[in-house]
């Protein structure tokens, strides 16, 4: 067994449209590697800067995250899938198991808070700044042009 701490930098597309790990972002690794009948044995966790956007609200987001990370690399000769990865020239390559890490872990609809209002369906307005937010009551807009026939005009 070996236990491994590293700093690496974050491999591009690390994330899905809305959140993510951006590109050359430190990831800290803390991994514990096991040599087992079939291969290696990869588990720990990595930890990251994750940036986005609220799917509510649009403000940017930035927290700090952590994922758990285990991975079986199977020593050559063994009968494996072509989707499971493999021990090629006494390395192991990580990339993909972090990718399906982190990615698998994030939120299909990342929000800034628990609690977040979201924008004003009328008039784009952010909600959590004002939440008394409201507008005059809509005209039908077939009577929009007999709207200002009452009012005085002082010409």
């Amino acid at each position: 067994m070996k236990q491994v701490t590293t700093t690496v930098p974050a491999p591009a597309e690390l994330g899905i449209e809305v959140i993510g790990v951006p590109q050359g972002a430190d990831i800290d690794l803390d991994l514990r590697f096991e040599v087992v009948t079939e291969g290696v044995l990869v588990s720990g966790t990595a930890s990251a800067q994750l940036r986005g956007q609220c799917s509510r609200c649009l403000d940017d987001i930035e927290e700090h995250a952590s994922f758990d990370v285990q991975e079986l690399f199977f020593y050559p000769g063994n009968e494996v899938d072509e989707d499971e990865s493999v021990v090629v020239d006494d390395a192991i390559d990580l990339e993909e198991a972090l990718r399906d890490a982190v990615v698998l872990e994030l939120p299909f609809t990342p929000l800034c808070e628990e609690d977040c209002l979201g924008l004003c369906p009328e008039c784009g307005a952010n909600l959590n700044d004002d939440p008394e937010h409201g507008h005059d009551q809509a005209i039908d807009p077939r009577w929009q042009k007999l709207a200002g026939l009452g009012e005085d005009e002082t010409n």
